[in-house]
């Protein structure tokens, strides 16, 4: 399974990590083309810090070596697949343990469960996803709240008015995400606020400081970054303690992990997972979703006629959002096109084997999505947005192994779904997207993919 794919950098730092303590080094790469170390002792991480992102060292690493390719972290070798077939070859689809909850909580300083045995392991991530789900049965009528109060914000602006998306959007997640991960709390934009200075702080040394190594050699961001992250675990205990044997007409997440009868420090664990991946991960996908919308016309005009004739004038409700198809075709192709997430990785647990490649045990293996996302072999066209390519089967089949749709995606990536589709709905019945004429957006590649700078829109009333 893929649910890791969510926090791939991440992932590769902490691997990287276990790597070099837990193993001796090597300097074996079983024959795979690739790049000899820069450094002894980095490897080729100053090749990757040069390249301005590690998913911009594999676009290179992959048009030179091709679709199996090797280089160096530190003294041990690293193995990248950058094309669907390789990756076919390699991926376990009965894989039962949860990568991303490892390698993110072991970054956190938590236990990761594995430790605890696989059969706790996988009743924590059925628990987890569980209460995803049930959050957003419950708590529907709030995402239908807080996306009818951006869109009558933006009513309000004159067609001239330069919307700013990241600021906006970032605010609608953080508001869904505390709101129905923790209650009624986070109905107050202080406290919100003050949340999302904390989490801004923690992600932002996820994202940059532990893969180039800056935060360890900067005591003033890490302390920071310390700072941050033992407030944000507070608030998290104190919203267990208040929320702990209370009775509630509205379950949250944060409920349903104690009905669970997991320990508050669990239940503390798995809040932090949900809020730190949820507001990213949502943020990000509406952000790209409205960004295509305004620059595809055609794509807008389209979209607004399935809501139309699906739902007509009244709001969207949960079970109508899988008769949503092009509006899901949309989603798809806003991953696809924006690479949201452009690396996963895994730790070869045995010896295997891609095309005539042999991986040995304990190699990391780096799988380059956003490499993959944009491979001509794979997608026509890939570098155009064209939500009608996942009317194909085979394209859908591709989408699906990567760990993007279907079972195997992983439950924060469902839940932006959710929200995006609420807010799409409300807003393109409403209102026209249109593009800032002149405007460059370009991305940064860190765990999830962002616009480097604040992405503006201007809109207008629909007749």
């Amino acid at each position: 399974m893929l649910d890791f794919a969510i926090f791939a950098v991440t992932f590769v730092v902490i691997l990287v990590g276990a790597v070099l303590y837990l193993y001796p080094s090597s300097r074996r790469v079983s024959g795979v083309p690739g790049l000899n170390p820069t450094e002894e002792k980095d490897g080729n991480l100053q090749d990757i810090v040069n390249r301005g992102s590690l998913h911009e060292f594999l676009v290179g690493l992959h048009d030179q070596f091709g679709s199996v390719a090797s280089f160096w972290f530190g003294r041990r070798p690293v193995v990248s697949l950058g094309s669907v077939d390789q990756l076919q070859q390699h991926i376990n689809p009965n894989r039962t343990t949860d990568s991303f909850e490892t390698m993110l909580k072991s970054l956190l300083g938590y236990q990761a469960g594995s430790g605890t045995g696989g059969t706790e392991a996988l009743m924590r991530k059925k628990v987890y996803e569980g209460a995803i789900n049930k959050t957003l049965e419950n708590n529907f009528p709030v995402l239908l709240k807080l996306a009818e109060e951006l869109v009558g914000k933006w009513q309000l602006c004159p067609k001239s008015q330069h919307i700013p998306l990241c600021a906006h959007l970032l605010g609608l997640s953080m508001k869904a995400v505390t709101q129905l991960a923790m209650g009624s709390r986070f109905s107050d934009d202080t406290a919100v606020i003050r949340f999302r200075k904390n989490h801004e702080a923690i992600w932002s040394e996820i994202g940059k400081g532990y893969l180039d190594g800056s935060l360890e050699k900067s005591s003033s961001r890490k302390a920071h970054y310390e700072s941050a992250l033992a407030e944000m675990e507070s608030v998290l205990k104190s919203v267990i303690k208040e929320r702990s044997g209370q009775g509630s007409s509205r379950s949250t997440f944060m409920d349903s992990l104690l009905q669970a009868n997991l320990s508050e420090r669990q239940v503390m664990e798995e809040s932090m997972v949900f809020t730190l991946a949820g507001c990213v991960i949502t943020a990000n996908l509406c952000i790209w979703a409205v960004h295509f919308l305004s620059i595809s016309e055609a794509v807008q005009e389209k979209l607004h006629q399935e809501l139309i004739d699906v739902l007509g004038d009244g709001p969207v409700s949960l079970d109508q959002i899988p008769r949503l198809r092009y509006c899901q075709q949309v989603l798809n192709e806003t991953v696809r096109t924006a690479k949201l997430t452009p690396i996963a990785a895994r730790l070869q647990e045995v010896e295997g084997k891609v095309d005539q490649h042999v991986i040995p045990k304990e190699t990391l293996v780096i799988y380059a999505l956003g490499v993959v996302l944009q491979d001509a072999d794979t997608w026509t066209l890939p570098y155009r947005f064209d939500p009608d390519r996942f009317t194909d089967e085979s394209v859908m089949k591709s989408f699906s192994l990567l760990g993007f749709s279907g079972n195997q995606a992983c439950p924060e990536l469902r839940f932006a779904y959710t929200v995006a589709a609420v807010l799409l709905s409300t807003l393109l019945r409403r209102l026209r997207l249109h593009q800032v004429k002149g405007q460059v957006v370009e991305a940064r590649y860190e765990l999830v993919s962002t616009p480097k700078d604040d992405t503006w829109i201007t809109v207008s009333k629909r007749d």
